[in-house]
Parts: structure tokens; C-alpha cells; sequence
């Protein structure tokens, strides 16, 4: 395959995204804290041949935990536990730029990109809870327009941390200079350094920058600087709406707009039927806590009380217009507010298709297929991050089942043929970063340190010996493909997991 390609990411939210995925009879409600699920998840998506893992981070108590566990362990970390587990599949962890300082997330990631060889990514957000700005020792969270300014800064000078590290700062020759580290020497409003990075530069030219604007300021900074762009779209034309906008804008920044891929929010639910595939959801949206029933949650992103909102009627103009003093995330209100204007569902209908923001599809494998490469063909996305409802069992179902009827259409891979994050994504080194020579490069890690050599490495070393391994020319182990077994989807029952209509 050497043409244009489908991307797939996927949203890896603690036992799922919907809130009632811990209470699926199959699912341990204490798996967020436990690395072999996310090991069973990153290996079903690296099974799958998809392009990363990202994990959200919402770095505070979040009210609903009487309703369903809401803790997250610390992003970075979990992907750095979870790199020894795959071989490919890229990790980005989410951290903000405003509850963060420029040179110690520029350090952490590219850490991370080293131990994974060139496989992380940063999902840039601002912060608009004030628990967590506060549990960071500040008063609160500034203006969105102030937030996106000391963000664009912070991706601004982190890049220039990246791209000024030396190419040899862990040479192994003694003799070698290192390639000298440029100083930054940065002041600006929100951040004065003097850098440089303590590292060498990153095996895939810099780490691959993700963001998720929608309002007006993040559509700019995701112009700008994005490179892979998680958005939220209910439509068809809302997504191709933002899609035109935002490589306009790209290229209004002097960029070229096919080095960014717009990877939408998708929840897929499958079925062997689209009537059973609806059943799966119903029976996820009944076991939801009375007080966390979905029109409460639409309510909430509309600034409404419950009781103002009649489940049988579309909503009003003036429902629809965004409170003036909203703080949270606008691109999900705009999305939501679009579908609705455009095809006037009652609230009941739209509660059909609306998950947290997300759009739900639900089908049997072929109908996810025709509804993603709908969007794909139609330059309305250039992939889509999965955020599976319940994990891990909705991703295994779609790896099982979606991902070969993509391959049986030829726009998706059948095996990875590189090894980095930007190389899946098919990005660019970037212009300010020299790729690695052929001398100079890092040797790729040795196929004979396996996990359980690397378990019992103090038993082989003693602590405290230097030693180097020499490149032995042998290329990492492969990601084969699984022999594909066509089993049939779970049936919908009082203790299945549910699904929801396209």
C-alpha cells in the first residue's frame, strides 16, 4: 500500500468511556489501576495495526466518583510501563500546558520517546477545571484567550528544548564532542529558560504534537502547531466544515495543510445486526446511576437544569446559544449545537447519538466500515480516534472485526512498516530538526533483551556495572498478524455491555 491511508488512534479511558462500563459483569471495576489491563488494551490496538494510544488526563477529583470511578493513573508513566509491553504502536500522553512548565514536559516526553524509540506523541491541552489549577498552587484558571496564548508559547519553546538537543548527548564514544547542545535563552510572557535538554535529539526528529482545539482560539493554536487533531463532530458537514477551516488557517501559517491528520472522536459499538448493536447500547444506558442518566449530562453541556429540557421536542434557539461565562471545552457545545440546528432532533434522539461529546456508531462491522471510510473519502477526516465504550472488550471487537474489513478495502494497513510514531502517521522530520545520519543513529534495541531478562537485569548485572550493547544489525521483532477468527459478537442481554445508534 502505498497511497493515501486510514489512521486510527485510540482514547484509552480507565474500564471505558461510558460511565456505566464498570459495572459490565465482565469488567473489574478496580482495572484502572492495574498495568495488565492496559497491557490487554495495547495489545489488542497494536494487534490492530492502529497508529497510537493516547491517554486522557484530567488531574483531579472529578464529582462523579459516587456514580463511577473516575480516577486516572499519571499519563507519562503509564505509557512509559506500557512501551515494554508493545513494539510499534505510538503512545501520547495528554499533559497541559498550564498546570506544566516548558522544560520539565519537554524532558518527560522526550524520555518517553527515547525508552520507546521515537514512539511518543503530546496531547497539548490548557486546563479549564479550577480544582486541578488550584491543586497545582495556583488560584484558579486564567481566561480561555490568555490560557491558548501561554499555551501557544509553551508548545513554542518546548519544540525549540527539542529541536536545540545535541545529536550525541549518551554517545558511547568517549572521544565523540557530543554534538553540541544550542542554548535557547528564552523570555517571553509566560516562560523565561535558558535550556538547553540534557538529552540527544529525538530518534523521530521531535515528538508528534496532538491538540484538540475547536473555539475560535483553539482552532488557531491547532492550526498552528497541531500535527495529529482530536476533535468532536456529530456531522458529516460539521466535520468537513472544520476540516477546510483548519487547513486554511495551516496554511495561512506558512504550513503545508497534509502534514496535519484529523482523527475525530469515534464510539463504535458493534453488532451483528445494527437492531442488536442498539440493544448492546440500551442495555450500557440502563444501568447508569439515576443521577448520571445522559439528559443530565447533555443538560450540563448546555448550562441547563434538567426540567428545562422536554425529552420529545427539538431544543430551542436559545437553548442552543452557549452561556457567555462558559469555561469548559467549546468545541463539544458547537458540535452538539450544529447536528441539532441542522436536523432538529428531539432531545431524546439526540441523547441517541451523543456520548460525553462523542459521536456513536453502531452496526455490524461492515456499516462501522462504510461509515468511516464516508468520512475518510469525503476529506471530512483523515482517520478517527476510537474511544471505546467499554475496554477492553469494544477494542478487541473492533480489531477482530472492523480492522479486516479495512484491509479487505485496501485503506488500512495490514502491518506496520515503520517503527516511529511520525513514521505512521507519515509526517515529516520536522525542517528544524536534522533526522539521525547512519553513524549516528541510536541502534535499535536488541532483540535478545526480552522482558524477562530485562525483569531479572540486577541478577544478571550487579548494580552500579557499565556496560554497552553493540548494535547487532538485527531489526526489532515484527508485529505479525494474528490469524483472524471470525467469532461471534457477544448477544445483548441484562448482563451485556451496551451499544447506541448511528
Amino acid at each position: 500500500m502505498t497511497g493515501r491511508l486510514i489512521h486510527l488512534n485510540v482514547n484509552v479511558s480507565g474500564t471505558g468511556y461510558h460511565q456505566a462500563s464498570w459495572l459490565d459483569p465482565a469488567v473489574d471495576p478496580a482495572a484502572f489501576t492495574d498495568l495488565a489491563h492496559y497491557r490487554r488494551i495495547a495489545e489488542a490496538a497494536e494487534r490492530g495495526t492502529l497508529d497510537a494510544i493516547l491517554l486522557p488526563d484530567i488531574p483531579v477529583q472529578q464529582p462523579g466518583i459516587r456514580r463511577a470511578p473516575t480516577a486516572t493513573l499519571e499519563p507519562t508513566l503509564l505509557l512509559a510501563a506500557l512501551s515494554r509491553a508493545t513494539h510499534r504502536i505510538g503512545l501520547i500522553p495528554t499533559a497541559s500546558t498550564t498546570l506544566n512548565t516548558p522544560c520539565h514536559l519537554a524532558r518527560r516526553i522526550l524520555s518517553l520517546d527515547h525508552i520507546s524509540g521515537g514512539r511518543a506523541g503530546w496531547n497539548a491541552v490548557t486546563t479549564f477545571q479550577p480544582e486541578a489549577a488550584r491543586n497545582f498552587g495556583l488560584p484558579g484558571v486564567a481566561p480561555r484567550r490568555e490560557r491558548y496564548r501561554r499555551a501557544a508559547e509553551f508548545i513554542e519553546v518546548t519544540r525549540e528544548l527539542w529541536d536545540g538537543c545535541g545529536s550525541g548527548a549518551s554517545s558511547a564514544d568517549r572521544t565523540d564532542d557530543g554534538g553540541q547542545a544550542a542554548a535557547l535563552d528564552h523570555r517571553g510572557p509566560f516562560a523565561s529558560l535558558p535550556g538547553p535538554l540534557n538529552l540527544p535529539r529525538s530518534p523521530q526528529g521531535r515528538p508528534v504534537t496532538a491538540q484538540a482545539g475547536a473555539s475560535e482560539e483553539g482552532r488557531e493554536l491547532a492550526a498552528r502547531y497541531g500535527e495529529i487533531l482530536y476533535t468532536s463532530q456529530f456531522s458529516l458537514e460539521d466535520a468537513q466544515e472544520y476540516a477546510h477551516d483548519i487547513r486554511t488557517r495551516a496554511r495561512a501559517h506558512g504550513r503545508d495543510p497534509d502534514e496535519i491528520r484529523i482523527l475525530p472522536g469515534l464510539v463504535p459499538i458493534l453488532g451483528s445486526t445494527h437492531a442488536e448493536a442498539r440493544e448492546r447500547f440500551d442495555a450500557l444506558q440502563n444501568r447508569l446511576h439515576p443521577d448520571s442518566a445522559p439528559f443530565l449530562a447533555l443538560a450540563n453541556w448546555l448550562g441547563f437544569a434538567p426540567d428545562e429540557l422536554d425529552l420529545d421536542t427539538p431544543l430551542t434557539e436559545a437553548q442552543l446559544e452557549p452561556p457567555p461565562d462558559r469555561v469548559g471545552p467549546i468545541g463539544f457545545y458547537r458540535s452538539l449545537a450544529g447536528f441539532a440546528r441542522r436536523y432538529r432532533p428531539s432531545v431524546r434522539e439526540l441523547l441517541t447519538r451523543f456520548l460525553n461529546g462523542h459521536r456513536v456508531v453502531c452496526g455490524t462491522p461492515e456499516q462501522l466500515a462504510d461509515s468511516i471510510v464516508e468520512w475518510w473519502e469525503t476529506g471530512a477526516a483523515d482517520g478517527f480516534t476510537l474511544i471505546p465504550a467499554v475496554l477492553p472488550a469494544h477494542l478487541e471487537e473492533f480489531a477482530e472485526h472492523v480492522v479486516p474489513e479495512l484491509r479487505r478495502r485496501g485503506v488500512f494497513r495490514r502491518s506496520y512498516t515503520t517503527d516511529t510514531l511520525r513514521g505512521h502517521l507519515r509526517l515529516p522530520t520536522p525542517s528544524r530538526c536534522r533526522p539521525h545520519s547512519s553513524d549516528t543513529a541510536p541502534p535499535a534495541p536488541d532483540p535478545r533483551l526480552t522482558a524477562d531478562i530485562l525483569d531479572r537485569i540486577d541478577e544478571i548485572v550487579p548494580p552500579g556495572h557499565v556496560f554497552h550493547l553493540r548494535d547487532t544489525g538485527a531489526a526489532p521483532p515484527a508485529v505479525t498478524e494474528p490469524a483472524l477468527r471470525r467469532r461471534p459478537l457477544p448477544a445483548p442481554s441484562d448482563t451485556q455491555e451496551g451499544a447506541q445508534p448511528t
